[in-house]
């Protein structure tokens, strides 16, 4: 019995190194085959539509163009932050502009509605604009702890009527854009400064920056508001690095 029991003791160590080389086989072939899973998984509608509500999100600056060309731009501030979601998955962002100097009073606040776009369309994000019912319940919105802020169920009873949609395609491999795209062809109705519609052009790049361009025409087409000389260019930048 005991002379049984030293001969298999013997045989256990090839018994155990045989299974250790299986084990570990498998577990090469079972990670071989998630990481494939991974890299050709393709991204879906909602995919698109998260990665350009992200990065429209955050506090961004037009700082670096407003000091190369003073003439033309301003340093302007923008808040965008997460403000509810819809039942059906869009998201609901707040916005707002303001100058830098003077974030508490922004001069334009909107909802952005993120969504992909629908299937009939050759697009891939759609994101409108909404007027908010009252914009005093919702200035410095992202600013404020998230207690004092309207609820979720409030936010989707403030969304006013549609103003703008621009429909975003993702941009071809090697450019530096991850997303582009502008309003349809003719724009929406505006009034502003004698103009009768307005485009705008969205540009979302790599680092959370975005490129946005807004511009009023007339009847006749002529361009009465709004940059000429190209888009509006926000950066992400730190409180810190600001001063006067």
């Amino acid at each position: 019995m005991a002379k049984g029991s030293e001969s298999g003791s013997e045989s256990d160590p090839n018994g155990w190194s045989r299974a250790r080389g299986l084990v570990v086989k498998t577990l090469v072939l079972i990670g071989g085959a998630f990481l494939l899973k991974r890299l050709t998984k393709s991204t879906t509608r909602w995919d698109h539509a998260k990665i350009v509500a992200r990065s429209l999100s955050g506090e961004k600056f037009s700082r670096e163009q407003a000091s190369r060309d003073p003439d033309n731009y301003f340093n302007f501030r923008i808040f965008t932050c997460p403000a509810t979601e819809m039942v059906d998955g869009s998201k609901v962002l707040y916005f707002e502009q303001a100058f830098w100097r003077t974030p508490q009073k922004p001069f334009r606040q909107r909802f952005l509605m993120v969504k992909p776009c629908p299937k009939d369309l050759k697009c891939d994000v759609e994101v409108s604009s909404y007027a908010i019912r009252d914009v005093e319940d919702y200035k410095n919105f992202c600013d404020r702890p998230r207690d004092q802020r309207p609820l979720p169920e409030e936010v989707i009873g403030d969304i006013a009527e549609p103003l703008t949609t621009i429909y975003l395609n993702r941009c071809e491999r090697g450019k530096r854009c991850l997303y582009e795209g502008s309003t349809p062809p003719g724009g929406f109705p505006n009034s502003w400064n004698g103009a009768t519609h307005f485009t705008s052009e969205l540009m979302v790049l790599k680092n959370n920056e975005i490129c946005t361009w807004d511009r009023g025409y007339d009847d006749e087409g002529n361009q009465v508001w709004g940059v000429k000389e190209g888009p509006y260019e926000f950066k992400p930048a730190p409180a810190s690095s600001f001063n006067g």
